[in-house]
């Protein structure tokens, strides 16, 4: 599975109530959690982003409740995955269980800026900027774990692995 798009960068310790603050949370429709994806946090995120946009984030990414609303909101909103240092660990396993890649990478923090355009290839775990023609490397997920995010998530690969 490959993936290139533009990065919309943030720091350490992005929470579940600045990725979808929780007065939205009356509404589970995707659309319009999309509408006020990172409002908080950043004003023009929603407007702005664009199908295919990368997060790019530090340690802790997700932090906060338990809210499966978060990663659908960025999903919604056309982000193609969020590459950060680390994440919280109910945000990784949402983001999976709806179809949203999720990638640790260590140093990625110091090697991407604003608006750089990355090129990720989730199958070999390997990553490059287009800006400074780096190459980073990076642990990928498990081949279960991308099958389900290949698949669109959790529900519809119960549905045709397990339900067939």
């Amino acid at each position: 599975m490959r993936l290139r798009g533009r990065v919309w960068k943030y720091g350490d310790n992005v929470d579940t109530d600045v990725i979808i603050p929780a007065r939205y949370l009356n509404t589970s429709d995707p659309g319009e959690l999309a509408k006020h994806a990172m409002e908080d946090l950043d004003p023009s995120f929603a407007a702005s982003v664009m199908p295919g946009d990368l997060i790019v984030a530090g340690r802790n990414f997700g932090c906060g409740s338990s809210r499966q609303h978060a990663p659908m909101a960025l999903k919604a909103a056309g982000v193609s995955a969020v590459l950060a240092v680390s994440f919280a660990r109910i945000f990784f396993r949402n983001a999976v269980n709806i179809g949203l890649p999720v990638v640790e990478v260590e140093s990625i923090q110091e090697e991407v800026e604003q608006g750089d355009v990355l090129e990720l290839d989730l199958l070999s775990g390997t990553m490059a900027n287009e800006r400074t023609g780096k190459v980073l490397s990076f642990v990928p997920l498990p081949s279960f774990l991308l099958e389900i995010v290949e698949l669109g998530g959790l529900a519809e690969y119960v549905r045709r692995r397990v339900l067939g």
